[in-house]
Formats: structure tokens, C-alpha cells, sequence
């Protein structure tokens, strides 16, 4: 019997005008930890749903072969049925149903039509146990946080007797701590038998779990390493993702701050639901011209809430306090008024906040902006395509056409989008939240070079970011914030890591 649970030949898988993989061969050992490495549009996602029938096998080209023998999956189920589980990047799960119900969704068995409930109440404590889940079967989902969620994706997959999880992108919207559990969680997968497949860019956690790492670039395989027999190092991962020595991942600028172009005072803010609860503190701080100011601290600390509420009024059901902007007043009562005024805002949540996935990147793009493209109401088509394709270039957004389907892109290249929209409207003061998250290194250090080149023209950036090396590489000062309050500010000079972690559970 073969020491390999997977082994693929020579896969190719075509779009309309795209090559997305091309001639990938690869194989991953029984009880293995394998990564899968590779910017943005390299294939890795493509790959992963060729393997586990969501795009059925007449789609590709190529052979893929599970516990030795040749697949012919159409669709997820059929892989699933065989002991094969994907779990996506975005969560598959139903909110309104409880764990258990979300847990045995699709594979529950009937007696005269009829469901023993009770029976998957008491079978999911044994699989919500497996993944350190302490929580009641009966809980519905959407009252769990992403990484409570994404355990219970987890469990579902061992309900159904997974033989190999892929995982892609597990820890994106985790923080440190949830992370952490979840890569002990594959590590001890791995102990009871259990393969797994990590398409990861922190590339920190691939080289602490993986056993393998396989690298894709351009829709083609291009290395494969031991991680302990070839002292696999970061910088040799992203030398063979990028094809080129990344020798300055954060790029320089000279740091000059003016004066004040934006103060809050003591800003508070109420949950829109209940409205009785402060989402955000009596909080206050002030942005210089020229300058990245970065919020940090652990998800849920108020930071996306304080910067929506900010723009446009677009989060709470009320907010109080004071926020000036050139010296001037002002409380913006709709997104539309703020971005008018020379705000501008790139999601956290880029799919749902960010973009129209089901429209073009030139339609994306002329969002924000079409009182400048259009005149009497008629948007003027080829202005459209000129600023479109401005953006492109500048950007360096990787797509055959500005008429390809958003949805249709790489997550680097989405958030291009999604900033080119926000860029189009020119604003003097960007607030851009996560700004590389699920992205992989190469496309992350281009939008740092983009941030640069905003403050270069004497505008201003507000960054949230949850990965504090970024923060330290890009921003001149910080504020620290947890439970809805700023526990904390540093200057550049003085802000370190376990500065930064001290003042978000200490203050």
C-alpha cells in the first residue's frame, strides 16, 4: 500500500482567458502536516477545490488519486463520503442553527422520517471535545466568535470520519491566542492519524506545524521541501513564492508628520442593538498630516467600531462626543457626506463591506466616485474605463481586463480594488482596516509601497491591524486599544512588541 492518502498528476484547470493551474503535481503523505505556500493567484485554492469535487472532474485535466485510487468526484458530498473534508477560508455554516445542528447538517439519519435529536445532541459533545469546544451543543452559531466558529467547521469535518482536512487560510481571522489553539488542535490531528492540508501566508505558523511544504507560483508547482531536512527558512518560502529575493518587506519612508488634520474628543459609542452597552469609551486621539497612525490591539477592543462610527455614521445606534477635522466641527450623517469631505474607508470585510463581487473591477472601482465620472446623472463610460485602467497599472492589479468579475480575482487583488475605489475619490484622510489580511507577502508589501506612496502626496492614514509586525514596519505611532477604551500611546521609537501586548491587557 502507498505511504501517500494523496497524490496529484499533472492537474490543469482552465477559466474563461486564465490558466489557473497548469501541469501542478504534488503528493502528501499519510498523517502528514502538508503547506501549501503561494501568492495570491497562484492556484492554491483552485487546487484545493479540483481535489475535493467542487469543481466536478470534468472541469480539469489531469489525475488525482485518494488512498490509491483515481477520484471522479462531482461534488463535495461524493469526497466527503470517502473521507476527504475541505474547510474554506469563509465559514460554510448556517448562524440561525445550533452546533449540533450545523455539526450533522446534510448527514443525519432518519427512522420512519423522523430525526432522535437527542442522539446528535450527545454524539457533537464527543466531537465538540475532540476540538475544545466548551461550549452547549444547543448554542445557536452566529452567537460564537469566528474562532469558536471555525472550530465547529472543524467538528463537522471529523463527524463525517475525515481522513484529511484541508484547511484554507484556518487562522486568517483568528487572533494570536485562538491561533495558537488551533495549530495544537492540527498537531494533535496529526498524532491520532489524521492528515492535513494548510494553505497558509503566515508563514510563522506554517514553518512551527508543517512536516511538507509545497509552493506554488503562477498556477504551477514549482518546489517542494522537508521543513526539518532542508532547514526550510521564511525567506527561501517566499524567494520561491515570488520568484525573487524579498529583501525589504516593509519599504522605507521618510516620516515627517505636520499639523493636525483630525482630533476626536472623547467619542463614545453605543451598540446598535443594545443600546444601552459602549462599544467605544470616551475615546480621543488626533492624526498628523503625513503620518500612519496604527490601532492595535486584540479583535472585539473597539477598533473597527470607533472608525465606522467616525465614517458616516456607520456603526452604533448612537454616538456622543467631539470630532474636528482641519479644526473644523463635524459629524458626518451618512458614508456619502464623509467621503465627500475627504474620507475615505477600506473595510475589514472586503466581500461583504468592500466590493460587489457579482460586477466588474471597473464598475467596483467608480463606486465611490460617480460624481466625478458622470454628468446629469449619466456616468460617462469611458472616463470609467480610463480611471479604471489608471488603477490597474498604478496598483498593479493582476487581471486580463477590467472587465473581469471581481469574484473572479485573487484576494490581493481584491483589496487593490477596493483601494483603488477608495483612492479614486481622493481623500486626504484613509482609514483602511486590515489592510492585508488573507493576502499573501509578495501582494502585502505592494500595498505597503501604496500606503507610502498616500503619505508621500501629504495625505494621512488611520491603519487597524491585528499583526503587530506590520504596525512596527509601516506606522509612526500607535494607540492601543481593548474593551473600548485607549489603554495606551507610543511613538515609534519606543513601541515594541510586548509594549504593545502589555498595554492591551494591562494598560
Amino acid at each position: 500500500m502507498s505511504e501517500y492518502i494523496l497524490e496529484i498528476e499533472n492537474l490543469t484547470k482552465e477559466f474563461p482567458g486564465v490558466k489557473a493551474l497548469e501541469n501542478v503535481s504534488l503528493k502528501i503523505k499519510k498523517g502528514e502536516i502538508h503547506s501549501l505556500c503561494g501568492e495570491n493567484g497562484a492556484g492554491k485554492s483552485t487546487l484545493m477545490s479540483c481535489i475535493s469535487g467542487v469543481y466536478p472532474r470534468s472541469s480539469y485535466e489531469g489525475k488525482v488519486s485518494f488512498k490509491g485510487h483515481e477520484t471522479n468526484y462531482n461534488s463535495v458530498k461524493d469526497s466527503e463520503n470517502e473521507g476527504l473534508a475541505i474547510i474554506h477560508q469563509e465559514l460554510a455554516l448556517s448562524p440561525y442553527l445550533s452546533i449540533y445542528e450545523n455539526i450533522f447538517l446534510g448527514h443525519m439519519d432518519t427512522r420512519f422520517g423522523f430525526i432522535n435529536w437527542d442522539k446528535y445532541i450527545l454524539e457533537s459533545k464527543k466531537y465538540l471535545d475532540i476540538v475544545g469546544l466548551n461550549e452547549q451543543p444547543s448554542t445557536i452559531v452566529s452567537k460564537l466568535g469566528v474562532g469558536k466558529q471555525q472550530l465547529v467547521e472543524i467538528a463537522r469535518a471529523l463527524s463525517k470520519k475525515a481522513e484529511l482536512l484541508i484547511l484554507d487560510e484556518p487562522t486568517s481571522s483568528l487572533n494570536d491566542d485562538e491561533s495558537e489553539k488551533l495549530l495544537d488542535l492540527i498537531i494533535e490531528f496529526k498524532n491520532q492519524g489524521i492528515t492535513s492540508v494548510i494553505i497558509s501566508h503566515k508563514l510563522n505558523e506554517v514553518l512551527k506545524v508543517a512536516d511538507t511544504v509545497t509552493i506554488l507560483r503562477d498556477g504551477q508547482s514549482i518546489s517542494t521541501y522537508d521543513v526539518k531536512k532542508d532547514n526550510l527558512t521564511e525567506e527561501i518560502i517566499i524567494k520561491d513564492m515570488v520568484g525573487r529575493d524579498l529583501t525589504q518587506r516593509f519599504p522605507e519612508r521618510k516620516s515627517s508628520p505636520g499639523e493636525t488634520v483630525l482630533e476626536v474628543k472623547n467619542w463614545t459609542v453605543y451598540h446598535p442593538d443594545y443600546h444601552d452597552i459602549k462599544v467605544v469609551d470616551n475615546v480621543s486621539f488626533y492624526l498628523r498630516k503625513g503620518e500612519i497612525l496604527a490601532f492595535c490591539g486584540p479583535m472585539g477592543a473597539g477598533r473597527t467600531e470607533l472608525m465606522m462610527s467616525l465614517f458616516g455614521n456607520s456603526y452604533g445606534f448612537r454616538s456622543e462626543g467631539e470630532f474636528f477635522v482641519n479644526g473644523k466641527p463635524c459629524k458626518y450623517a451618512s458614508p456619502h457626506e464623509a467621503i465627500k469631505s475627504g474620507l475615505g474607508y477600506v473595510s475589514e470585510d472586503r466581500k461583504s463591506l468592500g466590493l460587489v463581487l457579482i460586477q466588474d473591477i471597473k464598475t467596483n472601482i467608480a463606486h465611490s466616485s460617480l460624481d466625478k465620472i458622470s454628468k446629469f446623472g449619466v456616468v460617462n463610460s469611458q472616463l470609467e474605463i480610463l480611471e479604471a485602467e489608471r488603477y490597474r497599472k498604478e496598483l498593479n492589479i493582476r487581471t486580463p481586463s477590467i472587465n473581469q468579475i471581481v469574484r473572479n480575482l485573487s484576494g490581493g487583488n481584491q483589496q487593490k480594488v477596493v483601494l483603488s475605489k477608495a483612492l479614486l475619490a481622493d481623500p486626504d484622510i484613509l482609514i483602511i482596516d486590515e489592510p492585508t489580511r488573507g493576502i499573501d507577502i509578495g501582494a502585502k508589501t505592494e500595498i505597503y509601497g501604496i500606503l507610502n506612496n498616500i503619505i508621500s502626496a501629504g495625505k494621512s492614514v488611520i491603519m487597524i491591524t491585528s499583526e503587530l509586525p506590520e504596525a512596527l514596519g509601516m506606522a509612526d505611532r500607535f494607540y492601543v486599544m481593548n474593551e473600548g477604551r485607549i489603554k495606551g500611546e507610543l511613538g515609534k521609537n519606543e513601541a515594541t512588541q510586548e509594549k504593545i501586548m502589555h498595554l492591551a491587557l494591562v494598560g
